[in-house]
């Protein structure tokens, strides 16, 4: 297993400055990399900009039923009380409900869509498994956004991801336009690893699932990768896909709009990437954040 802490220090660790990637972007072995479902156009893409992006990838038809599935946990009092369930810190809202897998069925059944499980399985050249699964929620209006982060360092420093061997797939709910807080990505950042400043306090996520003040990249590095690649939205009605490699820069503005903006996020990780000991020293987060114990691969399902 790749031995990390020299790699990618940060937190109690800190130092200034990027640190180089030190595994592939791309797992797959010559023949998963010709037979998979994404083309090589598309693995090109990924690779160079840590994303690939699918507007309307499922219809509109086959993800509305995971949209009112929320609207009735945000109508539920009892599920609302729950750890998995965070509500926005200024509104009663639900920011985001995490363990969808295993709360529904249906969402279940999505995370092993034929399609969606070869595509992560080509980018991580293994079989896989839910790291996490969540949906984040922004109501129209009053939705709050989330700060600049890499998914990775947190995984990394708080649930003990050893490395960068794990892919995001958000599919949107609702349409994400330009005014509804869509989700924001710097291309190319995935290859280097930001180091983050602060000290992990004990039951860190309790606070920054809602506000994240630790794990926030220094605004100079930010700027530096901004400025070399620019920054993209990926934008498309509901049921658009959106791939995202789990060392890209990412973040998303409040939603000043009426329209409610609605994201679903499924985090696969290569069976050969299972979680470690949290690098940060602290006790691991719960189970519904990071997998420690249904880990077994995923096996495909018709939908």
């Amino acid at each position: 297993m790749l031995q990390t802490t020299e790699f990618y220090p940060t937190r109690e660790r800190y130092t200034e400055g990027r640190f180089p990637r030190n595994e592939p972007v791309i797992h797959a072995s010559p023949v998963q990399r010709a037979e998979g479902p994404l083309s090589e156009y598309e693995l090109e893409k990924y690779e160079r900009d840590g994303f690939l992006s699918m507007e309307g990838y499922f219809s509109p038809e086959e993800v509305a039923p995971f949209f009112d599935e929320l609207d009735q946990i945000e109508k539920d009092p009892v599920m609302c009380e729950k750890d998995q369930v965070i509500m926005d810190p200024n509104q009663q809202k639900v920011r985001s409900v995490f363990d969808m897998h295993n709360i529904s069925s249906a969402f279940d059944r999505m995370t092993r869509h034929p399609h969606l499980l070869s595509m992560v399985q080509q980018l991580l050249g293994s079989e896989v498994y839910i790291h996490q699964s969540r949906i984040n929620d922004k109501s129209g209006f009053c939705g709050n956004g989330f700060e600049w982060h890499s998914d990775f360092e947190t995984w990394h420093s708080e649930d003990g991801m050893p490395a960068m061997r794990a892919v995001s797939a958000s599919i949107m709910l609702t349409d994400n336009n330009a005014f509804n807080g869509p989700l924001m990505l710097i291309p190319g950042s995935h290859q280097s690893f930001v180091p983050c400043p602060g000290e992990t306090p004990d039951n860190n996520w309790t606070e920054s699932l809602k506000t994240q003040t630790v794990g926030v990249p220094p605004r100079e590095a930010l700027a530096d990768l901004a400025n070399a690649g620019g920054i993209e939205q990926p934008l498309g009605p509901a049921g658009s896909l959106l791939l995202f490699e789990c060392n890209t820069l990412h973040a998303s503005n409040a939603n000043m709009s009426p329209w409610p903006r609605s994201n679903l996020f499924f985090v696969y990780n290569s069976v050969d990437n299972r979680l470690q000991q949290p690098f940060s020293g602290k006790a691991p987060r719960p189970g519904f954040l990071g997998a420690r114990e249904n880990t077994r691969p995923l096996t495909a399902v018709r939908p």
